[in-house]
Formats: C-alpha cells, sequence, structure tokens
C-alpha cells in the first residue's frame, strides 16, 4: 500500500504537468484549451481547496522546493510515486550516465597450482565445490574457473582456502 506522503507527491506531480502542458494542448476542434471541464470529483474540505489553489500559483521552481521539503519531511520519493503519471525527459544528449548496478555475484578463477602443492590444493577445491577426486585434480591441472556467480563473501573464503593450500586465484 502506498504511503499518504507518495500519494500526495503523485497528486502534485500530476498536477504540475497539467498546469506546464495544459496551454500548449487543444481540443480536437480547435477549441481553445483554456475551457476546461470541472473536475469529476468535487473537493470535500475546503483545505484542500485552499492548498490546491495556492500551488496553482506556484512557479515550476517553486514546486521543485516544494516537492523537495515534502521528501524530506515525510520520508518518501517522488520520483517513484507518480502512479500512472509518467513524463518524459525531453530527447537529446547531454543528460547523466546511469550509475552501473553494484555487482552482486562474483565468479573465482584458479590462475595456477604450483606442482609442491597440487595435492592441498586439490582437497582444497574438493571442499569449496563439492566435487569428487577426479574432477578436483582435473581442475587442479587446468586452472579456471572454481566457482561462477557466487556472492563476494563466499569467493572470499574461497580464495582464502586455496591461497592456504598453495595455490594463485583471483576474484573476479
Amino acid at each position: 500500500m502506498a504511503r499518504p506522503g507518495a500519494l500526495l507527491l503523485g497528486a502534485i506531480a500530476a498536477a504540475l504537468w497539467l498546469r506546464t502542458t495544459r496551454e500548449s494542448f487543444s481540443f480536437v476542434n480547435g477549441a481553445p484549451r483554456s475551457v476546461l471541464r470541472a473536475p469529476a470529483v468535487g473537493m470535500q474540505s475546503e483545505k484542500v481547496d485552499k492548498i490546491v489553489d495556492s500551488m496553482k500559483e506556484l512557479t515550476l521552481l517553486e514546486a521543485s522546493e516544494l516537492v523537495k521539503a515534502i521528501e524530506e519531511t515525510f520520508g518518501v520519493d517522488a520520483s517513484a510515486s507518480a502512479g500512472a503519471v509518467v513524463m518524459a525527459a525531453p530527447g537529446g544528449g547531454g543528460g547523466e550516465e546511469e550509475a552501473a548496478p553494484e555487482k552482486t555475484e562474483f565468479d573465482l578463477v584458479l590462475k595456477e597450482v604450483p606442482k609442491e602443492k597440487k595435492i592441498a590444493v586439490i582437497k582444497a577445491i574438493r571442499s569449496i565445490t563439492g566435487l569428487g577426486l577426479k574432477d578436483a585434480k582435473a581442475q587442479a591441472d587446468n586452472p579456471g574457473k572454481v566457482l561462477e556467480g557466487k556472492p563476494k563473501d563466499v569467493c572470499e573464503d574461497a580464495k582464502k582456502q586455496l591461497e592456504e593450500a598453495g595455490a594463485k586465484a583471483d576474484i573476479e
């Protein structure tokens, strides 16, 4: 269920969008948009009427400040509360690049297994992966991925085990 502050921000965003775009639209028959119909739902409270009337007088800068103040006061996010009212940013370059999502899955890659430490490394591979002796030996003979798509802490622990056994490994 949406939080009350989020619903208020959605209503503000819808009102501001309508206010900023209303003058540029016209009806299909060419009549000016200033001839608007009355809202289908009447206001029930004088307080709400006064707030809406005062919002109509805000500039876009003041409306932006209002949204920030509401976000901070009520702990809501206006970007996620617009609901069905979605406004696309104007086209053209110059926008900020999206931040890359934080990596949550990592691979543990076995780089090198010294001959004198091979048995200890095979034991470590078996304990990390649960592989049988033959498969663990094959993995020690041909270094490569030991774990794929695992959380970072699991890969770090496995890397530590392999390095204690004498192997060289990296997390990617």
